[in-house]
């Protein structure tokens, strides 16, 4: 058996059913056990409780409208589960509901599925069920279905989480790398690598004067302020693994465009950049869970810029670059000093787990 461990501040959500009723989180394999009906009936419910999930059925049954709906699937492997500015449970929402944003989509469904390491504590699946409750409402997206599995003790690292999503598109543009046009500016909506650097400062055991917190956010709702004003934008794409390098080299090569970006306007924060100096690494490539980059109609670069500075998460909204046609599936960038260089992918994973 496990011994239980008092339960933390769980925020807004608080468990039913005494954490002191449940002998571990599981002991045992398979979804059929009076102890997975449990969670079920007792913790994910009550969390996520609404119309699809009452059913109580194998699968969620809705309504499809008559707009095109976007589909996206990601799996979460955090490490540690909890960190500056998110935990596993906040990730694993706001990752789904800004890949559908990058879609052009609105949020409507999500699903979740738990693989827990056998022994897990029950406050820890609580902290991350509120979390996830938490993130959810403030993206208005609802939990429709979900899953629950165990693994042995030793095999899960506490736990994993996969979630699904489905948005629908309430316009008739087409929003992707094929969009991009010469003469687009490249807007990016705030200051890079903080949660790629928040991740590793708690590994490392980093100190600086004030904590590096995660962006980790859901960007749907200053995604659907650009849409809803009718901007002209022709691309999105958020910035996680491989952070605003590899995004911005992955959307030339599609576009077959050349991409111009000016270093001295991609903002960048003071304790990043020491961090990144210690670990030896560049910010261009530290991942992120909040930021993305648009590519705008010049037209439109000011006033989606103006938009963009409107909302919270968009207040370090800068304007770094622009589209050319001189170079087929290049991206360059201008230094602080004038000189110019290609920027590229790199050849590996830069930080492992952080997502």
């Amino acid at each position: 058996m496990v011994s239980q461990s008092k339960t933390e501040d769980m925020s807004s959500f608080v468990c039913p059913l005494p954490i002191e009723q449940y002998p571990t989180v599981l002991l045992a394999h398979g979804g059929g056990g009076r102890l997975t009906h449990q969670l079920i009936e007792q913790l994910f419910m009550p969390a996520f409780s609404n119309p699809l999930l009452s059913a109580r059925h194998d699968g969620a049954v809705f309504q499809v409208p008559r707009n095109r709906l976007a589909f996206t699937t990601d799996s979460y492997v955090v490490r540690p589960l909890f960190f500056p500015g998110g935990d596993i449970g906040a990730l694993a929402v706001n990752g789904t509901v800004n890949d559908l944003a990058m879609c052009g989509a609105r949020p409507l469904l999500l699903s979740a599925g738990l693989i827990i390491e056998e022994g897990l504590p029950m406050d820890t699946l609580v902290r991350i069920v509120s979390s996830m409750k938490q993130a959810a409402e403030q993206a208005g997206i609802q939990l429709a279905t979900g899953d629950t599995k165990v693994v042995d003790r030793g095999k899960g690292d506490g736990i994993f989480l996969n979630t699904s999503g489905i948005g629908v598109i309430e316009h008739d543009r087409t929003i992707s790398p094929a969009g991009v046009r010469p003469g687009d500016c490249v807007l990016l909506s705030g200051d890079i690598g903080r949660h790629g650097m928040a991740i590793m400062a708690v590994r490392e055991g980093l100190e600086f004067e004030s904590t590096i917190e995660s962006d980790c956010a859901a960007l749907s709702g200053i995604v659907l302020n650009l849409l809803e004003a009718e901007v002209d934008i022709h691309c999105l794409r958020d910035l996680t693994r491989g952070g605003l390098a590899s995004a911005v080299v992955e959307i030339a090569e599609a576009s077959r465009l050349h991409i111009r970006l000016e270093e001295a306007r991609i903002p960048v924060t003071e304790e990043v950049k020491g961090a990144c100096e210690i670990l030896g690494f560049d910010p261009l490539y530290v991942a992120n869970e909040g930021r993305f980059v648009s590519f705008v109609a010049a037209h439109d670069a000011d006033r989606a810029l103006a938009l963009m500075r409107a909302h919270p998460l968009g207040s370090g909204a800068q304007i770094i670059g622009s589209v050319a046609d001189d170079k087929a599936g290049l991206v360059t960038m201008k230094s602080r000093i004038g000189a110019t260089r290609i920027v590229d992918m790199l050849s590996g994973e830069q930080l492992p787990r952080i997502c």
